[in-house]
């Protein structure tokens, strides 16, 4: 057995000669000083529910893992496919995981740096011949040793438009899939039905994807979950009928058109923190109490539950 904590070599899983296949490992010695079981610790405190992505990150983890033991023992497989599909709607924590996920393959080995390269279509897709593959080529480097996510990935091609570039961009991205898969993993993000429609459009894309993880949208009491959490990490709190006038925001906004999930709570707990300002300074009270100055009322979402 290799000393523990030792991190493995990187590259494709090789045989160790120092191990003989009599000797054992232990397994629960390899996740914890890999950190493998902290990580996911953390991304689960990150992340309120999705308790079904959880378990499809953590089945990867142990597959990963045991895909590195099996080759201390000469059980070679093949390079395992590292890159990934999330699909759901906005908010919902898809670059939460997308990060947690290249922070874990760097510590396992599959990649050097263990960085995330974010961007859109905007970053890959070019004006004119030959400039999308530029650009892609430009953010592949950046993004090598790591990942790169691409956020509304289904928005590279666009079929209906025969001056688009993306086809370009779509085929650069599909040779680094293939050519540079030990030296970079690819994050495709985006809508589910929307995404569908790109990979079937790109089949040799859609070939490279190892990993699919569906994220669902949020229940409301969910949200409220979320909210309190981003407020106390703020140090501040709902006061319970400003609780109940943020749940019923949730119970008329959650189902129409626009509506993000955390990120949509989150900027409504920043609209509401600017309202409370206003309200306290500008208020006819001279004294405030360390109770007070914390609280969200009803009223710091007024503005916000009345339009929305």
């Amino acid at each position: 057995m290799w000393p523990v904590g030792h991190a493995f070599d990187l590259g494709p899983p090789r045989s160790l000669d120092n191990l003989n296949s009599h000797k054992v490992i232990d397994v629960v010695e390899e996740r914890r000083c890999l950190d493998i079981d902290q990580m996911l610790d953390r991304l689960d405190l990150e992340l309120v529910a999705l308790a079904p992505v959880k378990t499809q990150v953590r089945q990867i983890a142990d597959f990963l893992l045991l895909d590195r033991l099996r080759s201390c023992y000469g059980l070679i497989s093949s390079w395992p496919g590292l890159h990934m599909c999330l699909t759901g709607g906005p908010g919902t924590g898809k670059t939460t995981v997308a990060l947690r996920m290249v922070e874990m393959l760097k510590q396992l080995g599959y990649l050097e740096r263990g960085h995330l390269v974010t961007v859109t279509r905007h970053e890959l897709v070019g004006q004119y011949i030959g400039h999308s593959a530029h650009k892609t080529k430009e953010v592949l480097q950046r993004a090598l040793g790591g990942g790169l996510c691409i956020d509304d990935a289904h928005d590279l091609f666009r079929a209906e438009n025969e001056w688009d570039y993306g086809a370009e961009a779509c085929e650069i991205l599909l040779q680094a899939m293939e050519d540079q898969r030990d030296e970079l993993v690819v994050i495709l993000a985006g809508d589910k039905d929307r995404m569908a429609g790109f990979l079937q459009a790109n089949p040799g894309i859609g070939s490279r994807i190892a990993h699919h993880i569906d994220f669902p949208d949020y229940a409301i009491d969910e949200l409220c979950t979320i909210a309190e959490r981003l407020l106390a990490e703020e140090c501040y709190e709902f006061s319970p009928d400003g609780r109940e006038a943020f749940r019923s925001y949730l119970r008329r906004r959650v189902n129409r058109p626009g509506f993000a999930n955390a990120r949509s709570v989150r900027d409504v707990l920043e609209e509401a923190r600017l309202r409370q300002a206003r309200r306290i300074m500008s208020g006819g009270q001279r004294r405030w109490s360390r109770h007070d100055l914390g609280r969200i009322e009803p009223e710091d979402l007024g503005s916000i539950t009345e339009h929305n």
